[in-house]
């Protein structure tokens, strides 16, 4: 199992989150946020229609695709990883080269080769929280759009 150091404290107060209208949506724009972030060591979550960005105080990024359960890491460790994301004025192509589950405080990662990693130390709870709000939109999950209307800094 691999384990993420964290800074001091726990990430939930260090981690913003931001949700953006899938209106004119720029895939690339958002992934160079999101890696610029990691690259800086800031917890950030990002939320573009149905796709959800986030980075970590460990260096980290990911992109996910929470109905599918798929998953492109975009920064380990501090340094970028290679991604495939094709993008035109009307449609978008990711190549993902893992899949995803939460389990407990724990994010598990599943190459396509077949290997596993489990990393501990990811803003879980505002990630649960955010692919909630993505997955069921608010109206249907009143709790956690309150505490989401906390986290979310536009």
């Amino acid at each position: 199992m691999r384990k993420r150091k964290k800074k001091s404290g726990a990430a939930s107060p260090h981690t913003a989150s931001r949700c953006k209208a899938a209106k004119n949506v720029c895939i690339q724009q958002e992934v160079n946020t999101i890696v610029q972030l990691a690259l800086g060591r800031e917890a950030r979550i990002i939320t573009l229609g149905k796709l959800l960005f986030f980075s970590t105080e460990t260096g980290d990024a990911w992109l996910l695709d929470p109905a599918d359960g798929l998953s492109l890491c975009l920064v380990r460790d501090g340094e970028k990883q290679p991604v495939v994301i094709t993008e035109t004025p009307s449609s978008f192509g990711i190549e993902w080269n893992s899949g995803y589950r939460i389990k407990g405080n724990i994010f598990m990662v599943m190459e396509h080769s077949g290997q596993m990693h489990s990393i501990m130390g990811y803003p879980i709870r505002e990630i649960e929280t955010a692919i909630l709000q993505i997955t069921n939109g608010f109206s249907q999950a009143p709790e956690i759009a309150a505490h989401a209307d906390n986290l979310i800094k536009n």
